[in-house]
């Protein structure tokens, strides 16, 4: 078997990244399918989920959607039982938008077997591995968040 040159194993990481984003995508669009609702509705209930809660114009922001299409995505996802509207204590005019309990355990069990699959993939890895992955995967997070911000600025 041959070594793998830096140029080649640069080659492969970039072309797994690729592969991860490509396939990650489909299992989102895939999971949003078959729950019956569209990619942004799961976008922001992700969010809601890592933040707790968060502002109609913050989930707006996140999903990319317009004030009036977060509105109907809202609304969907209220009358599906999954988020609930609350006053903001901080704005009398406001809306704080936070997920139902009963809404997020539902949510949780549709991704039980992909977090199964990643807690096996992830145990796999010694410590000096886990902390390179994690290096990696922070990494590439601050970069795409970097690069949208330069985009978001020459608009």
């Amino acid at each position: 078997m041959t070594k793998s040159t830096k140029t080649d194993l640069k080659k492969r990481a970039r072309m797994a990244m690729v592969e991860y984003g490509i396939n990650l995508t489909r299992f989102r669009n895939a999971m949003s399918e078959q729950m019956g609702f569209n990619v942004t509705d799961m976008e922001c209930l992700r969010v809601l989920f890592l933040k707790g809660i968060a502002t109609p114009s913050e989930l707006a922001r996140h999903t990319g959607l317009t004030s009036g299409a977060a509105t109907a995505m809202l609304n969907r996802l209220e009358k599906a039982g999954f988020i609930e509207r609350r006053p903001n204590p901080d704005d009398r005019r406001g809306t704080l938008i936070a997920p139902v309990k009963s809404g997020a355990e539902k949510v949780a069990s549709w991704f039980e077997s992909a977090r199964k699959a990643q807690d096996e993939l992830i145990s796999s890895y010694s410590e000096k591995e886990l902390e390179i992955i994690s290096d990696v995967f922070e990494g590439f997070t601050k970069l795409w968040e970097q690069e949208r911000e330069k985009l978001e600025k020459n608009k």
